[in-house]
């Protein structure tokens, strides 16, 4: 007779027959602190070109398993990372591999705005600039307002691009994030809560975004919303206690889930 855990994982691999290419594939995944594990055995995929929702109670470890996507638990120096992570095939934990081109192609956006002590322009010019992606004035003029304008933010402060950054609304800092972020052309957008901080009408206005941009790049968000986890995702993984419960289709995670804790959760009798 199947285990649960077997069971677990042939429902999950029906549920999604259909999912498109994996732009990540994650497998055995183990994350130690120290002498503290905060994940185990994770496997998972992240879809190209859709948005993975991973949600969990404060602790669960979806954040830990956000930054292996980009190594940034690198900067942990008791952070040990075992496992597999490959992008396109390729694992990014390979000793060879350059970090800094890794996050040039998976780019992420933090919890809290982090706009640099710079201007609107030079916030979105940074990430060009030092990758060398422009190869005149006019071009990096023009990444800079198609960055902007893709993040739906163009509009508001066309006429005050040398205003600082950290002048703009929590919302419009938030937004200028993310046109920092795809300013470099990234494969992939990670998002730690990025509304967490936001007012009702700039999480609206971030969630569109969010919709739009799934269309040329691969997102995975963190989030302690349910509702926006169902409303923006299309995938969606649910962590507990540092371990995967369930994986699959997000309209069949939050209306048909397969796991007693995984309902228990949605329907906040925890967390």
């Amino acid at each position: 007779m199947d285990s649960p855990d077997n069971m677990a994982m042939t429902i999950e691999t029906a549920a999604l027959h259909d999912m498109p290419p994996s732009k990540l594939e994650i497998t055995e995944l183990d994350v130690y602190y120290g002498g503290t594990q905060a994940l185990f055995d994770v496997d998972m995929r992240v879809a190209e070109n859709s948005v993975s929702a991973l949600i969990g109670p404060s602790g669960c470890g979806k954040s830990t398993f956000l930054r292996c996507l980009n190594r940034m638990n690198d900067i942990i120096e008791s952070c040990l990372v075992d496992g597999n992570v490959l992008l396109d095939g390729e694992d990014i934990y390979a000793g060879e591999l350059d970090v800094v081109q890794l996050r040039a192609r998976v780019g992420m956006v933090f919890q809290k705005p982090n706009p640099f002590p710079k201007s609107i322009y030079d916030n979105v010019a940074y990430g060009p600039r030092i990758h060398g992606l422009a190869g005149s004035v006019g071009e990096l003029d023009e990444i800079v307002e198609s960055s902007l304008r893709r993040a739906g933010l163009f509009e508001e402060v066309s006429d005050r691009l040398n205003a600082s950054g950290t002048s703009l609304s929590g919302g419009q800092q938030q937004r200028l994030c993310i046109a920092r972020a795809i300013a470099i052309s990234p494969e992939v957008i990670l998002m730690d809560e990025p509304c967490s901080a936001l007012d009702p009408i700039a999480t609206a206005k971030v969630e569109e975004l969010i919709d739009e941009l799934k269309e040329d790049f691969t997102i995975a968000i963190v989030t302690h919303n349910m509702q926006q986890a169902a409303r923006v995702s299309q995938y969606t993984a649910f962590f507990h206690l540092g371990k995967l419960v369930e994986f699959g289709e997000t309209e069949q995670i939050f209306t048909n889930p397969e796991e007693k804790r995984t309902q228990d959760y949605i329907t906040g009798r925890f967390g």
